[in-house]
């Protein structure tokens, strides 16, 4: 029996294409495209697979468009491979809804709903604050945790060891990258992006998911989800509605779920998601971790034949 831990991306990895392979070759695909596309009231789905690429980047586009295909991946994974026994659960900020998905916290069309309103509400926190994010490369977390205070800005992602992003208004992000040498890092990269994700400036779409996920029917799931914000498995339903509210302004400490995960003895992983950014960030935490990437076809039937 294969033992996996499920991690789904994050915003930023999708691209226009998305799941168009598996909704042209498998019946169960095309009725979670069809299902998605009815619960929104639009198609999903005609972005996801045509573009353009500046409508599908829409953080009201991009969140439920990677939602829908972390769940598309892991059916069809799960179809292929019946003997698969999922342990865990993680996702990279977005991607957390996603696990919660798929350990059953909530219906595929609930989550999915929630994703879109959480997407909506960041959309409209970025047009009306001026944002912006850094990534820094090299230097130690305390180093860069100074240099955040300095800039007046906050730590948006502790993603591997040598990688944190920075997130905050537009000056306090420039005064980060004209400094960042100064505080003995290698590199500092101003992001493109359309606001200041996991920072105080979000805090509007914090209040307006908080009223969402108040009234949302959401239960213990049926397998340890890990969180975000306080890197530690969530099970009861006002413990994970607290954190997927507060993860909104919260930093990802993506570093350290990886290593609970690694030290609960989980060592095989799949990610399903665009691209293979979460593998990455998997090998420079722990470089003895195994990790599968899904995200069409060819990747889906590899991932099937290490698996069975």
């Amino acid at each position: 029996m294969s033992k996996i831990v499920l991690l789904f991306s994050g915003q930023g990895a999708q691209k226009v294409g998305m799941a168009k392979d598996w909704f042209e070759n498998s019946a169960t695909a095309r009725s979670l495209v069809v299902k998605a596309d009815a619960a929104l009231g639009f198609p999903l789905s005609e972005v996801m697979f045509e573009g353009p690429e500046e409508e599908l980047t829409k953080t009201s586009r991009c969140q439920p468009a990677l939602y829908l295909h972390g769940l598309i991946g892991l059916a069809l994974l799960k179809d292929r491979v019946p003997n698969l026994e999922i342990v865990a659960a993680a996702g990279l900020s977005l991607g957390e809804f996603t696990a919660h998905a798929a350990a059953g916290t909530f219906s595929f069309e609930d989550g999915l709903k929630l994703v879109a309103r959480r997407g909506l509400f960041m959309e409209e926190a970025c047009q009306a604050t001026e944002g912006s994010m850094a990534a820094l490369i090299g230097g130690e977390e305390e180093q860069i945790r100074a240099l955040a205070a300095e800039c007046d800005v906050d730590v948006a992602n502790l993603n591997a060891p040598g990688q944190i992003v920075l997130s905050g208004s537009v000056a306090g992000i420039d005064a980060v990258v004209a400094k960042a040498k100064d505080f003995g890092i290698r590199r500092a990269i101003k992001l493109n992006v359309a606001g200041a994700y996991h920072s105080r400036l979000m805090q509007s779409a914090q209040d307006k998911l908080a009223a969402e996920l108040a009234g949302a029917a959401i239960q213990s799931p049926a397998v340890p989800v890990v969180c975000n914000f306080g890197a530690s498995v969530v099970s009861s339903p006002d413990e994970i509605r607290g954190n997927l509210e507060k993860q909104v302004t919260g930093s990802v400490r993506w570093t350290e779920s990886i290593q609970l995960l690694r030290s609960q003895g989980h060592t095989t992983f799949v990610e399903i998601g665009p691209g293979k950014v979460l593998a990455g960030l998997v090998a420079k935490i722990d470089k003895d971790a195994k990790v599968y990437s899904v995200e069409d076809l060819a990747s889906l039937e590899a991932a099937v034949e290490a698996l069975s």
